[in-house]
């Protein structure tokens, strides 16, 4: 009888390796094609300023790839944000990058020759418009910014676009009703209080630049209401990217003390060229999503990451290779 069991118990063992090696199996072909070499060569990446999210996004991104294409290098070039990267990318100065999908549409729409390589890869996360100013300071809405100090971004940065929207909308000419600064998220928090009354900043939360001033000095957040929101729509075609929210009370914790901020928030995408290669695309577009958690561990906004809503890249068509992954994992 003892051997009859021994049988049974060696057989279910047996089945149930199999079992494993079947789904591990089905894993790594989810993950890594089987048989497929990984791509190889040299990628160009561009990010934003080093305190903003798309630099530290990039960063373990590339940690990422190297593991899974150790033959690919991938270079980082640090970029003023989205203005900035939808050019490089449609010029050939960038190989893949992030940018706000309003950066994205502007740059479509202004007619030059090279917009029609643009293509999407992912939709990524959220940016969140945030408005900060020193915790007394007198600026308790947008219209109250007129006769200011404020920052509203460094020139062809996503910032600059949006920011320059929001005055319009709430009535304030950007180049005469205040005095704008160039500061982005990596100078303008440390001016705020003596040489800013006030900074625009729009990224994923939390940022890291303003994450770490809040750990250390107090500031407030501006609320951008549902009716700015309305009148921003209705600037131009660009403006439906961008939607109102509130910025969840767990971003800043210590700053925001349980409260939302009412604000934007317009998407993220990450773009290439039409002419990039298919089969580095596809691998590229498997890492990023496989990777969301282990980059979400650092870069909060990156957990958002979802394959369901990833393939919306409006306002580009999605490339290629991305498309294959996408097809390859559809249920």
């Amino acid at each position: 009888m003892s051997k009859a069991l021994d049988r049974i118990s060696r057989s279910r063992a047996a089945q149930a390796a199999v079992a494993g090696v079947v789904a591990l199996g089905l894993l790594l072909w989810w993950l890594l094609p089987l048989g497929e070499d990984p791509p190889s060569g040299t990628i160009t990446f561009s990010t934003g300023t080093r305190a903003g999210v798309y630099q530290e996004y990039g960063e373990l991104l590339r940690n990422e790839l190297a593991k899974d294409m150790p033959q690919l290098k991938v270079k980082l070039l640090t970029s003023a944000g989205s203005q900035e990267n939808v050019e490089r990318v449609a010029t050939g100065k960038a190989d893949f990058t992030i940018a706000a999908a309003d950066a994205v549409d502007s740059y479509k729409m202004s007619g030059k020759p090279v917009t029609d390589r643009l293509r999407g890869v992912a939709r990524l996360y959220d940016d969140y418009v945030q408005l900060v100013v020193p915790p007394d300071s007198d600026i308790r809405s947008v219209a109250d910014l007129k006769g200011k100090r404020v920052a509203i971004g460094l020139p062809n940065s996503g910032v600059r676009l949006i920011a320059t929207r929001v005055l319009e909308a709430a009535g304030i000419d950007p180049e005469k009703d205040i005095t704008p600064r160039s500061d982005g998220i990596d100078t303008g928090p440390k001016r705020l209080g003596h040489e800013l009354d006030a900074f625009f900043w729009s990224g994923g939360v939390p940022t890291d630049g303003l994450e770490k001033i809040a750990e250390s000095s107090a500031f407030r957040f501006v609320p951008i209401d549902a009716d700015l929101v309305a009148k921003v729509h209705a600037q131009g075609d660009t403006a439906h990217f961008y939607r109102a929210t509130n910025m969840p009370e767990s971003a800043y914790p210590t700053v925001q003390n349980g409260d939302t901020v009412a604000t934007i928030a317009v998407s993220n995408l990450l773009i290439t060229r039409k002419d990039m290669d298919p089969r580095l695309t596809e691998w590229l577009t498997r890492t990023v999503i496989k990777s969301r958690d282990g980059i979400g561990a650092h870069v909060h906004s990156a957990q958002l990451v979802d394959l369901r809503t990833a393939i919306y890249t409006d306002p580009l068509a999605l490339h290629d290779g991305a498309q294959r992954y996408y097809r390859s994992v559809k249920p």
